[in-house]
């Protein structure tokens, strides 16, 4: 179990992290507690960033997003002030949806969500190859999701 969490509150961010929309007072039912106790116990975990927030997941598709594309981007040495123009600017591009620093040949890691591949095509050009150090982008289409959540796993599988 991490520290700083006991097993209700496991339980209560298990709830959570598969309906955020349960009151206070539905959650608190589901794991045995009274209203306060239970409002005070989310209130904990939000302010020692265990609860990064709450929002509303949206299906891309139903928004015209049909792509899911993951780019390796190869960037050049940056400067400390580059590397921040760098972050701030794809911080501005909504339909970058995640970016990792990564080990091995390419740099950067994207999700870019994309209405098709000609859309995609224009936006590495118009955005991509335009941002700070950016020298090369590959890019890996997805045919299909067989899994997509954004559930995080409470407690660390054990194998020995």
């Amino acid at each position: 179990m991490p520290s700083g969490l006991d097993a209700i509150d496991v339980k209560i961010l298990e709830l959570l992290q598969k309906d955020a929309s349960l009151s206070t007072g539905e959650l608190a039912e589901r794991v045995g507690l009274s209203q306060s106790p239970c409002w005070r116990r989310i209130q904990r975990m939000r302010e020692e960033g265990y609860i990064k927030g709450i929002v509303a997941l949206v299906d891309p598709e139903r928004l015209g997003f049909k792509m899911q594309i993951f780019a390796q981007v190869k960037m050049t040495t940056l400067t400390e002030d580059e590397r921040a123009d760098f972050y701030r600017q794809i911080n501005s591009v909504p339909e970058i949806q995640d970016c990792w620093t990564v080990f091995g040949e390419m740099d950067i890691m994207m999700k870019i969500l994309a209405p098709d591949v000609t859309w995609y095509q224009d936006f590495i050009f118009s955005v991509l190859l335009k941002l700070p150090g950016v020298v090369d982008v590959r890019s890996i289409v997805t045919l299909g999701s067989q899994k997509s959540t954004m559930a995080v796993p409470l407690v660390a599988r054990q194998f020995r």
